[in-house]
C-alpha cells in the first residue's frame, strides 16, 4: 500500500505563489508517476501536471508556464510550484502516485485564489 501525504495549500491573492508538496510512503519504492489533479466545486477532477521516475514532465494546457512539477532525485516526494495564480486555479488539489497495479490519491489539499 502507498500513503500520500499533502501540504501546502491555503489562500492566496491573484498573481501570487504556492507550492504544493506530496510525500508518499509505504511501498512507495513502486511508484512509476507522481502527479497534481485538481477538482474545483461542480466540476471533474483534472489533470494539472505529472512527472515521471524519469523526469518527463506533462501540463495542463492552462497552467504552461506557470506551474512547475518536480521529483528531487526521483524520490517519492513531489512539488507543485504554482505562480501567477488565478481565480481559476481555485480548486483542492490531490497528489496522485501510480504504480504498475493502480493509482493512490491523497486526502486533498485546498488552494484558494482572492481576487
Amino acid at each position: 500500500q502507498v500513503q500520500l501525504a499533502e501540504s501546502g495549500g491555503g489562500l492566496v491573492q491573484a498573481g501570487g505563489s504556492l507550492r504544493l508538496s506530496c510525500a508518499a510512503s509505504g511501498t512507495a519504492f513502486s511508484i512509476n508517476t507522481m502527479g497534481w489533479y485538481r477538482q474545483a466545486p461542480g466540476k471533474q477532477r483534472e489533470l494539472v501536471a505529472v512527472i515521471t521516475s524519469g523526469g518527463s514532465t506533462n501540463y495542463a494546457d492552462s497552467v504552461k508556464g506557470r506551474f512547475t512539477i518536480s521529483r528531487p532525485n526521483a524520490r517519492n516526494t513531489v512539488y507543485l510550484q504554482m505562480n501567477s495564480l488565478k481565480s481559476e486555479d481555485a480548486a483542492v488539489y490531490y497528489c496522485n502516485g501510480r504504480t504498475g497495479l493502480r493509482d493512490y490519491w491523497g486526502q486533498g489539499t485546498q488552494v484558494t485564489v482572492s481576487s
